[in-house]
């Protein structure tokens, strides 16, 4: 039994290494583009959920996260156009979230909540462990700084999608 233990430790850690040392292998370009398309996933489905008579929880919810997301998009677009950071800002959705954000457009009332709850927490855990990656062995020190910085928030909003109900 101890060595099952052991040999399931043992590989849960190499996969939390892969992960991170995948994540920290990322170029500028590629923090850009994911970090870019959450935003725009966030601002997109919030802003829909605001349209579908959330409940309490949500509705402040969704409009802090159109604001906080509008922010971040426009410090990242601020670090791009001031050459800064060299990359290229994504213009549209990719097909995985545009996917999820047609998926939550067919739905209303308690189903549309409880959807938008689940993606809000999985969106915000996917954010957290980028940021954090990014920021602690990113290519480009003007991005990671920016990562550290905006870690603190992510948390928050990650704390905050928990307690959605």
């Amino acid at each position: 039994m101890t060595k099952r233990w052991i040999f399931a430790a043992g590989c849960g850690i190499f996969t939390s290494l892969v992960f991170v040392c995948a994540a920290q292998a990322q170029s500028a370009q590629e923090f850009v583009n994911k970090v870019a398309i959450s935003d725009m996933f966030e601002i997109q489905s919030s802003r829909l959920a605001l349209t579908k008579q959330p409940d309490k929880d949500t509705k402040p919810f969704a409009e802090k996260m159109v604001r906080d997301h509008q922010k971040t998009s426009n410090e990242l677009k601020s670090l791009v156009d001031s050459g800064k950071v060299k990359a290229k800002l994504p213009t549209a959705l990719d097909s995985e979230h545009q996917q999820m954000l047609d998926e939550l457009k067919a739905k209303g009332g308690k189903d549309f909540d409880s959807s938008y709850d689940e993606i809000q927490v999985k969106a915000h855990e996917d954010a957290v462990a980028l940021f954090d990656a990014y920021a602690k062995g990113g290519d480009d020190p003007e991005l990671k700084k920016w990562a550290g910085k905006t870690l603190p928030h992510l948390k928050e909003h990650l704390s905050m999608a928990q307690k959605l109900k």
